[in-house]
């Protein structure tokens, strides 16, 4: 699954909205794993359980996954159905990929998501990452 991240500038941005929701639900007895709502229900949500991931756009470029954990029918205040979609608090920064802007959700086929990166450092902009090869192949 692949999702705009909208209002966040970074990793670490996310990661602190993250927490800051978390804390708000234990203050009030509620599960802290993050979620997130949306109107569509995956039709394929067994099979995206199976391993799958959300993949976060940020600025233009998928740099970060969570692993789906679950999915959930629930009601918006105005009492519309959603899903909600349960993620692992886990954090996993993938090679940056650039991806245009697109509205909701989209399937990310397994062939199609970006590699995980070993955590050593931040992930190069696919940009600055092909100017990098092609400097060092001459």
């Amino acid at each position: 699954m692949i999702k705009l991240c909208v209002g966040v500038e970074n990793v670490e941005d996310l990661s602190e909205w993250q927490v800051k929701r978390a804390k708000e639900r234990a203050k009030k007895g509620k599960p802290t794993n993050p979620f997130h709502d949306t109107r569509m229900t995956p039709k394929r949500a067994e099979e995206m359980l199976a391993g799958g991931s959300i993949y976060w756009v940020i600025k233009n470029h998928i740099i970060v996954r969570q692993k789906l954990i679950g999915f959930e029918a629930v009601k918006d205040k105005e009492g519309k159905a959603m899903c909600r979609v349960h993620l692992d608090p886990e954090l996993v920064r993938t090679k940056s990929r650039k991806k245009r802007p697109f509205q909701g959700w989209r399937y990310l086929e397994p062939g199609d998501a970006p590699p995980d990166i070993d955590g050593k450092g931040p992930a190069l902009s696919a940009d600055l990452e092909q100017a990098l090869k092609e400097a060092l192949a001459w």
